[in-house]
């Protein structure tokens, strides 16, 4: 039996083991899956479609439809029950290795029904911006592998467009070593349900990692992002912010676990997340926790839901400004610092752009 092979079957027994999730489930309190996709056998065993764009100089791909993959592109042993049926199910995926700066971004389109599964892989010192977008589908689980060398860079934007019918997982398991940074932005615009789970562990000393994300959502649509970053040396640096703004019946969730590992001391970390709830249908669910076994550390987290601020409004309007114009001002405003974070300024116009068409139809 080949490596591949061997996970496979290792990770069809985890997903077994467990099943689907439901709310009993902790991580999964607010975004049922096994409700929302009905019996198990819903999940099946087809593989989801993926696109990429034209590779510059300096990247490796390779497709993992095969039987056997480099020893490089071996997908992790996924560690919860839907990382697992990705792994278990999916024929179909690609891996990719950088090596050395990388100016051009790298492109990865979703699509289709089914599972899949990406490796991602910088060398030590190499640098890259990854550009995801995931296509509406009536079901799909993703599994991503992220592992940064020592003084590696990447730069994630990942794109999910408004999908009302449609299921969407996606787990994402990343590896920060000594000196490098992930920074990772996510604009999910939601679906019937949308999930994007990270778990990022910080293993060398100078590891960073910066999180944040934007949800715009109406009707009955829900968007959820559940992140647990791990400190396991010290030295290492990780934030995160969130903002939520959801109208209809929508839901908006954020779950932000973050553990400092027993001697990683000098961790610093901060997790923000806010939520403005446009009527009394909209629901936000906050979740921030710190879960600290060292000393000398420094951890702050924070959340807040409400409506638009009445005095401000109240000071556009004095101003002639009418309501629906000084509405739409203050929720661009409170999106703004959270799309700041996306430091290419050609990406930030795009999620940008994205934001205002879909504020522009909120009810």
């Amino acid at each position: 039996m080949t490596a591949l092979a061997t996970r496979r079957a290792e990770a069809r027994a985890l997903f077994e083991g467990h099943g689907l999730p439901t709310r009993r489930v902790e991580e999964w309190k607010y975004s049922d899956l096994k409700a929302a996709l009905g019996a198990p056998e819903k999940i099946g065993e087809e593989s989801a479609g993926w696109t990429l764009g034209a590779l510059p100089p300096g990247v490796e791909s390779f497709d993992l439809a095969g039987a056997d993959v480099p020893d490089w592109a071996l997908p992790h042993m996924a560690s919860n029950a839907m990382g697992a049926a990705s792994l278990a199910f999916a024929r179909a995926g690609v891996a990719l290795r950088v090596s050395g700066a990388v100016t051009e971004p790298l492109r990865l389109d979703l699509s289709r029904t089914g599972h899949l599964r990406v490796v991602l892989v910088l060398e030590p010192g190499a640098s890259a911006t990854l550009v995801e977008q995931a296509a509406a589908a009536a079901w799909r689980n993703v599994g991503v592998d992220i592992v940064l060398g020592e003084g590696a860079r990447l730069d994630h934007i990942r794109l999910s467009p408004a999908a009302p019918q449609a299921v969407l997982v996606a787990e994402y398991f990343i590896l920060v070593a000594a000196k490098a940074r992930y920074h990772g932005h996510f604009a999910d615009f939601g679906a019937r349900l949308s999930r994007a789970e990270l778990q990022v562990a910080l293993a060398g000393e100078g590891a960073a990692a910066h999180l944040s994300g934007v949800a715009v959502l109406d009707a009955k649509r829900h968007a959820d992002v559940t992140t647990h970053i791990i400190h396991r040396q010290g030295g290492t640096r990780s934030t995160q912010l969130f903002k939520n703004v959801a109208g209809g019946g929508a839901r908006a969730v954020y779950q932000g676990k973050v553990t400092v590992a027993k001697g990683a001391d000098g961790s610093d970390s901060l997790q923000t997340a806010k939520a403005l709830l446009l009527n009394e249908t909209a629901e936000a669910d906050l979740k921030p926790e710190l879960e600290i076994f060292a000393d000398d550390v420094k951890c702050a987290h924070g959340a807040a839901v409400g409506d638009l601020d009445a005095d401000s409004l109240f000071y556009l309007r004095t101003r002639g400004i009418p309501e629906a114009e000084a509405r739409a001002l203050l929720i661009h405003a409170f999106l703004e610092d959270a799309l700041a974070e996306i430091a290419a300024e050609d990406m930030r116009g795009g999620v940008r752009e994205a934001v205002g068409a879909a504020l522009a139809g909120l009810a």
